[in-house]
């Protein structure tokens, strides 16, 4: 175990750098992941990729009506929200279990 600036490191210098290669190829796995967030009961869904960039948007004509938009921006923009909350729970998850927990959160760069 090694003292560092982000606490105590199991494994050493020799931890760290595996946990490193882990995290970096989590993070090419989240660049092609695909989540999916829905609205509506599936009228409106969203896909993300695991950096939480949206892929496709899919919309049912049953709710395109030119009298109502708001509700048809509101079924989208809820859709995007929960397909990046799950894409980013997802990422969060995966890299807690490859980072030591002395250093979750406490890393620069912006692994979490």
């Amino acid at each position: 175990m090694v003292n560092t600036p982000f606490g105590k490191l199991p494994g050493g210098i020799g931890g760290l750098l595996k946990a490193a290669e882990q995290a970096k190829r989590a993070e090419e796995e989240f660049a092609t992941a695909r989540v999916t967030g829905q609205a509506g009961g599936g009228l409106v869904s969203a896909v993300v990729n695991g950096k939480g960039e949206i892929i496709e948007i899919k919309i049912s004509k049953s709710v395109v009506d030119p009298h109502d938009v708001e509700t048809l921006e509101d079924l989208v923009t809820v859709a995007v929200r929960e397909a990046i909350d799950k894409a980013n729970a997802t990422r969060e998850e995966k890299l807690r279990s490859i980072i030591p927990g002395d250093l979750a959160g406490k890393l620069p760069g912006g692994l979490f």
